[in-house]
């Protein structure tokens, strides 16, 4: 018997794009509230959703451990619960209701939740908890288990005489090392490492190194850990990293932070630890380019084994940055891909098209930037307004009809934007295919300068289907541009 049973409510099956990236990763969040609380002598079991296509299994999971107390915990690590799918918060709801059938107390904890709680209570959740959660839930479980007073336990919402309670909002952990290590053993680690060998990818496990992020993009939401930010120490991630080293047989990781590093020093110190310790690994991250260019900061990254690093290019458009209150100049996305460069470090973007005030300049500045500077890889989205952001205050009059999307694939338009959604979907697509474009004629120039790999005659030869292909969007895109 457990005294409580962790699950989330993300279903990788059910965000197709995900799932065939075939690239799954644990519920870390998940796994570290379940560490805490077994610290403080409970019982607890996982039912990860992450590799399910139904929550019904639940039930017989719920019925043989017979926990009093079953928590909904997402994973607040993963930017894709930040976005709050439709399917994820059905799939919640029926878990919630199974639970409760089954006599359990029903405690959840996520975006979705904390920014919806009444949605939740309604579905049969007892509670919700508000904010990074650890703390919380354990004095909740302590005053459930002890049938003692719950009502002054900061940062929780629930139900009394048929109207909401909200308790004040408690403050953000700052000491992060006192946090034990996840519950790793918790997970099926052999079925996330038959995903990835099925996608013919390295097995790769996520860890976070800080919680939070001070900057203050107008679009970027932190229903979790706020607009401020701690770190654990390199010494607590480098004894992390080689727990699951020799426990896993795993050596590379993603580095889930908002923003890694953003501590001064901070990488340089986890590139000694790691030096002190003669643990070698590769790693991939998420930075801004003007904390990328801060000191030696490119050069302690690749020396501790960074092989890739994402961006927040977002625009080539400083005007748009500048709306976006992202804090970066175009020059420094410039400089700091051709920093990386040099270092044979990957440089992948982040790329959002459809802010508000956007226009074909603003549009055609990025996609020339992208085939300028030719990144490893991009990552294209439409402006997604998140509750709780200025962006959102913005918009939010023309989310009546949608104020979600059903999977991170949607792309769909859900504010009056410059254009509609099929002129940003075509968008997508066509810049994905002028990005290919450019990478075969770039690696065609170079073919006699060096030999080349696979890979990049696999880019010259498609060649063949990207330039056709582009140019037939292009024609399209027009056409829905004069209909927009």
């Amino acid at each position: 018997m457990l005294d409580v049973v962790f699950s989330h409510s993300y279903y990788y099956k059910f965000d197709p794009k995900q799932w065939k990236n075939k690239t799954p990763y644990p519920p870390l969040g998940t796994l570290y509230a379940a560490s805490f609380l077994r610290e403080n002598g409970y019982k607890v079991g996982l039912f990860d959703t992450n590799l399910l296509d139904n929550p019904q299994s639940i039930k017989p999971f719920l019925e043989t451990h017979k926990p009093k107390i079953f928590v909904i915990y997402d994973d607040g690590f993963n930017y894709l619960t930040k976005m709050c799918l439709t399917t994820m918060r059905e799939e919640a709801f029926k878990m919630i209701n199974i639970a409760k059938k089954l006599n359990c107390t029903v405690i959840v904890c996520s975006s979705d939740a904390t920014d919806h709680y009444e949605k939740y209570i309604e579905s049969g959740a007892d509670f919700v908890i508000k904010g990074e959660g650890e703390i919380t839930l354990k004095e909740l479980v302590d005053a459930k288990t002890n049938n003692t007073d719950f009502s002054n336990i900061k940062g929780i919402c629930f139900l009394k005489n048929d109207e909401f309670v909200m308790t004040p909002s408690r403050t953000v952990a700052k000491n992060l090392d006192e946090f034990s290590i996840p519950a790793w053993d918790l997970v099926d680690m052999d079925a996330y490492k038959t995903i990835w060998k099925q996608g013919g990818n390295t097995f790769t496990l996520n860890i976070a190194t800080t919680r939070g992020c001070p900057y203050k993009c107008n679009w970027c939401a932190k229903p979790i850990y706020g607009n401020r930010y701690n770190s654990h120490s390199p010494e607590y991630i480098v004894k992390h990293i080689t727990y699951l080293v020799k426990t896993y047989q795993v050596s590379r990781f993603w580095m889930c932070d908002d923003i890694f590093g953003l501590k001064p020093n901070w990488v340089q110190e986890f590139n000694l630890e790691l030096k002190k310790k003669n643990i070698q690994i590769k790693y991939f991250i998420q930075s801004r380019v003007d904390l990328l260019l801060k000191e030696d900061t490119i050069d302690a990254l690749a020396e501790s084994g960074l092989e890739e690093v994402w961006v927040g290019a977002e625009s080539a458009s400083q005007k748009i940055l500048d709306a976006m209150d992202k804090g970066t100049k175009v020059e420094e996305i410039y400089e700091a891909t051709r920093l990386l460069k040099e270092k044979n470090i990957k440089v992948a973007f982040f790329l959002q098209f459809g802010y508000l005030t956007e226009n074909q300049n603003d549009i055609q500045k990025t996609i020339q930037m992208v085939k300028e500077l030719l990144p490893d890889n991009i990552g294209i989205s439409v402006s997604y307004p998140l509750p709780g952001t200025q962006f959102y205050e913005k918009v939010k009059d023309d989310l009546k009809l949608k104020a979600n999307w059903k999977d991170s694939d949607d792309l769909d338009m859900m504010f009056q934007g410059t254009y509609s959604s099929n002129y940003y979907r075509k968008l997508q697509r066509f810049v994905h295919k002028e990005y290919r474009k450019s990478q075969g004629i770039y690696n065609l120039k170079q073919l006699f300068q060096s030999k080349p790999s696979v890979m990049k005659l696999k880019s010259i030869v498609k060649l063949g289907y990207y330039i056709p292909s582009a140019y037939l969007d292009s024609i399209s895109l027009k056409t829905l541009q004069d209909e927009s």
